[in-house]
């Protein structure tokens, strides 16, 4: 039975952005970068902290 409403709801999710990226390009592009943007900063964030940890904490 989960594994019906999992289905469903990649199902769904999939549908979704088809429909953002048919109706309005622009947005979900803009959608994207916004992603992409915030997994640049969190990587960064993580090799900021990484280094100072290899510094001793410095």
């Amino acid at each position: 039975m989960a594994v019906n409403a999992k289905k469903i709801a990649v199902y769904v999710l999939v549908v979704f952005v088809l429909y953002v990226i048919i109706t309005d390009p622009a947005k979900a592009a803009d959608y994207v970068q916004i992603g992409f943007e915030g997994i640049s900063d969190a990587a960064k964030a993580i090799g900021d902290f990484m280094t100072w940890a290899a510094n001793g904490g410095k």
